[in-house]
């Protein structure tokens, strides 16, 4: 069509440029998703990949931190049971004093009249041996399976979660791009308008509403930008670190792959980590039905133990006057009773008696022997005990585990039978989704196409007088609706295969 020759050529340029702006909304966003903004971000240069973002959350999210948290304690459970095959060994040290004071029991003293002081130590060790011992190591063994299992789901659902908000932030920035490109829209409008107002083809209500246009356009961009910024704040929140002022987005998201859904089902169903954790406890359940069962068998306990013990009196010249005394005592009596048999004109040892005298040597055992104190033990007799223990009747209290055991792996079983189907259905479904997303596209790729081809007649026909300006805000907003609608669209097919992968329980890509 020719423009009338009484329009300036200032007013025909304009038009061009109107049209170029409504065939460029999209060619802008193609642009923008195919090259990557720079930006500082920790671990990934000037760009954050959605593989930086998900590596970036495994070693800073904390609910997966605290997650592997699990991890220490089931090990830990498992080094115990597996201790239980050893015995428990015990080792004691003491000291003790003693007053210098007789005892009197029954009308007799007994005790020592010096201080004493004593040291012992001890060591003894205990086994016990029973079929619970072999199935406590067996069932923390698959609770530790099971935690891993979790650990795996918990990860996934990080993932997911991360995944989601960059899927998120990048269509919250495209959204913004494309209000941007309308800003442009509505000020070449507005210029438009303006110049057929000079030339007297317009009136001022004309140019009055390109102005509001053009405000509310800026406006929903000013929006746009404010949410943009907003949804990468909150992917740096799922990550787990501070957000990065700045930071930009790879929009270059990897293209989702064909499904199988008879094959993602079988994936499922392997290798789904909620139901995997599930099977472990269920089989953990089945081993404590056991072990409530083997409480009717006997127990084999071992025991071995050896004990030593040490002590001296304070005061030692005390110990050896007493010494003396007694070696006095024993001469007296000696010399007293060979006066007697040589009285009587019996064969007698009267000299030798003489001989009982309390020597230096007498002195140094009794001083040597006071040295051993506090470490010098005398070994006390070791022990060794065997024993094996079959209880008989206990209140009915095993009959009451058996039946929680019992119970217990009965639910856990139904609780593995429903997560199987709902995994089932959360596959089947996600495929679905899915697929109808991708199939959206292409009706909203139709749909833009469409109203970019009415927004360049309506802007042709405003050009040259044939319409007004709300028609072309109209046709405008049309535009703007089908291709935020086809924005949509796009990242609904990323973010369905997602949901997808998180149904699996594993990534597809």
């Amino acid at each position: 069509m020719t423009p009338p020759r009484n329009i300036p050529m200032r007013i025909q340029h304009l038009a061009l440029a109107l049209a170029a702006c409504a065939g460029s909304v999209s060619a802008a966003h193609a642009l923008r998703a195919q090259s990557p903004a720079t930006a500082t971000v920790p671990g990934a240069g000037n760009v954050l990949t959605l593989a930086d973002a998900v590596a970036l959350a495994r070693r800073n999210n904390p609910a997966l931190q605290t997650s592997l948290s699990a991890r220490r304690t089931a090990a830990a459970q498992l080094r115990s049971t597996t201790g239980a095959f050893l015995p428990n060994i015990n080792t004691g040290l003491g000291a003790g004093f003693r007053e210098g004071r007789q005892a009197i029991i029954e009308g007799q003293a007994f005790g020592a009249a010096n201080d004493q002081l004593s040291t012992s130590a001890s060591l003894s060790a205990q086994m016990g041996l029973s079929v619970r011992t072999f199935n406590d190591r067996r069932e923390a063994r698959a609770n530790v399976n099971a935690t891993e299992a979790d650990i795996a789901a918990t990860e996934l659902t990080v993932r997911n979660n991360v995944t989601n908000q960059y899927i998120a932030a990048l269509q919250a920035e495209a959204r913004a791009n494309l209000q941007d490109t309308l800003v442009l829209n509505t000020t070449a409008q507005l210029q438009l308008a303006r110049a057929r107002f000079q030339v007297g083809n317009a009136n001022a209500l004309d140019v009055q509403r390109a102005e509001v246009a053009d405000g509310t356009q800026r406006v929903a961009a000013l929006n746009a930008r404010n949410t943009a910024a907003i949804e990468i704040i909150r992917l740096f929140q799922f990550i787990g670190i501070p957000a990065v002022p700045g930071a930009r987005l790879d929009a270059s998201l990897p293209t989702p792959p064909a499904i199988d859904i008879n094959a993602i089902l079988e994936q499922a169903r392997k290798s789904n980590p909620q139901l995997e954790a599930l099977r472990y406890r269920e089989q953990a359940t089945g081993i404590s039905e056991k072990t409530a069962r083997s409480l009717y068998f006997p127990t084999l306990g071992l025991s071995a133990s050896v004990s030593g013990i040490t002590n001296r009196f304070t005061d030692i010249n005390q110990l050896i006057v007493s010494g003396q005394t007694g070696v006095a005592s024993s001469r007296a009596s000696c010399i007293s009773r060979e006066e007697v048999r040589a009285a009587v004109g019996l064969p007698n040892n009267l000299a030798s008696c003489q001989q009982i005298i309390f020597t230096p040597d007498q002195e140094a055992r009794i001083r040597e022997s006071q040295s051993q104190y506090p470490f010098d033990f005398t070994r006390n007799p070791y022990s060794l005990n065997a024993s094996l223990s079959l209880p008989l009747f206990d209140g009915f209290r095993r009959e009451q585990q058996i039946q929680q055991a019992t119970v217990q792996r009965r639910n856990t079983q139904n609780q593995l039978r429903a997560e199987g189907l709902r995994v089932e259905s959360d596959v089947t479904i996600a495929a679905l989704s899915f697929t109808n997303a991708q199939q959206t596209v292409q009706l909203q790729e139709q749909n833009v196409r469409t109203a970019r081809t009415a927004l360049t007649l309506a802007q042709e026909r405003y050009r040259v007088g044939l319409a007004s300006l709300v028609e072309l805000v109209q046709a405008r907003t049309e535009f703007e609706r089908a291709e935020t609608d086809r924005i949509t669209s796009v990242f609904d097919v990323q973010r369905a295969f997602t949901a997808l992968e998180a149904a699996v329980g594993r990534p597809l890509r």
